[in-house]
């Protein structure tokens, strides 16, 4: 969430920052609802003097002994009229503070301007692309040829975009989430176990909720939770409502987690293999930083995924996405793409994001200050390290020969006891 002064006294700014990002929204309505709210607070203020100034007057009267029916019944006039105003001012609160919550954050100054991901600009690129004297296949086709991907199982258990992993693939991806969890240990980490439902307040803390209801599971439950779409919900609000010392900062967290996401908005897209599952395993790094911190934190999370990648043997780029291309909450975003050979492309692995004070207004999570004064905003960052099912699709096609098999990365030898190379007979 913005901060109302900003909205009120640099309008031209966050109109900017709108255009920048193709936002329909309008700070015409912003305008109209702050101008109503200012003119039904101005108006309750004279209506209560002067009912203060009435009852004083009846006061006055009485203790002269003189009828003041006539200024109670106008005192009491006045009362009513400000228990309607009072009503009304209400709803334009709630209406205006509806509003709000539906602007995105305001894009650092070098984003660059785009409409969508063709705008996003690369920055960093670090290993060979693998060659191969054969075709190299998708993951799917190489998961299933070796009995380690049941996607038709997954399907009958709970439809579409669902897999059941089998043998080797359960124990990779087990692998997987031990070495990661292991490297961010590592890097001063404090590894979380958060729940993996959450409450309405919750998403709207993270910005889930309102703008992106459609692609969330909501649990049939009167408490009115939802499965967490990723460890960033729950980690982030932990210190929600709460003011935090300045020297304990900045907070590191990391969480291992399902995510679910209903994918509303991604009709159509991958719709075989992996990448775009209902259900799927990541470690999300999650930050709380001291505003002149929060770029270097960016950086630090940032060269995690890109080191873990390295690890893993496994070619990447790192790109800045676009104004067109960020997400709702974040004022910067790098995006770490892995190459798929069996798909000749560069896919997303991790995204890392600078939310600056955005989140932490939402939530309200301060932090005081260690010279005293008033109590700030914290900036939370957020950053994958690293799903656990794409990182499996990326050692499957980085990882394949010409006989099926599939070479390991060297420091996943020890996680699958000293296991180098998967066969159909793993």
């Amino acid at each position: 969430m913005l901060d109302l002064k900003l909205l009120q006294k640099n309008p031209d700014v966050v109109a900017a920052a709108l255009q920048r990002r193709h936002s329909p929204l309008s700070m015409d309505t912003f305008e109209r609802l702050d101008n109503q709210r200012r003119t039904l607070l101005a108006e309750v203020e004279a209506l209560k003097s002067e009912r203060n100034r009435l009852s004083a007057e009846v006061g006055n009267r009485k203790r002269a002994g003189q009828d003041a029916s006539d200024l109670m019944a106008a005192a009491a006039e006045k009362a009513a009229r400000i228990t309607e105003l009072d009503s009304a001012t209400e709803a334009v609160k709630a209406e205006l503070e509806a509003w709000m919550l539906t602007v995105p954050n305001i894009p650092d100054a070098d984003v660059p301007d785009g409409l969508d991901e063709k705008d996003n600009v690369e920055v960093h690129r670090w290993g060979d692309i693998p060659t191969f004297d054969f075709q190299p296949k998708e993951h799917w086709e190489l998961g299933t040829a070796l009995h380690g991907l049941d996607f038709d199982r997954g399907a009958k258990l709970a439809g579409a975009r669902f897999t059941v992993s089998w043998g080797w693939a359960a124990r990779l991806e087990r692998a997987l989430m031990n070495f990661y969890l292991d490297f961010h240990h590592t890097q001063g980490r404090t590894e979380i176990l958060p729940p993996f439902m959450v409450n309405r307040k919750t998403m709207t803390g993270t910005g889930q909720l309102p703008k992106f209801e459609e692609d969330l599971f909501k649990v049939n439950d009167p408490r009115g939770l939802y499965l967490i779409p990723t460890a960033e919900v729950p980690l982030t609000n932990l210190h929600s409502g709460e003011i935090l010392e300045e020297t304990d900062l900045p907070l590191r967290y990391c969480a291992q987690t399902p995510c679910f996401r209903s994918e509303a908005g991604a009709a159509g897209k991958d719709t075989r293999g992996l990448i775009r599952q209902h259900q799927f395993t990541k470690v999300e790094m999650v930050y709380f930083s001291h505003p002149s911190e929060s770029e270097a934190m960016l950086a630090e999370m940032r060269r995690s995924a890109e080191t873990l990648l390295e690890m893993l043997e496994l070619p990447y780029r790192t790109i800045i996405l676009s104004t067109g291309d960020m997400g709702f909450s974040s004022a910067k975003t790098f995006d770490v793409e892995v190459w798929l050979p069996g798909q000749n492309t560069y896919r997303e692995i991790s995204s890392c994001s600078n939310c600056r004070d955005f989140q932490a207004r939402r939530a309200n999570i301060r932090f005081r200050p260690k010279g005293g004064g008033k109590p700030e905003f914290v900036h939370t960052l957020n950053g994958s390290g690293l799903p656990t099912g794409r990182s499996l699709v990326a050692i499957l096609e980085n990882g394949q020969q010409a006989d099926g098999s599939i070479r390991l990365p060297k420091v996943l030898w020890p996680y699958m006891d000293g296991l180098k190379e998967i066969r159909a007979e793993n």
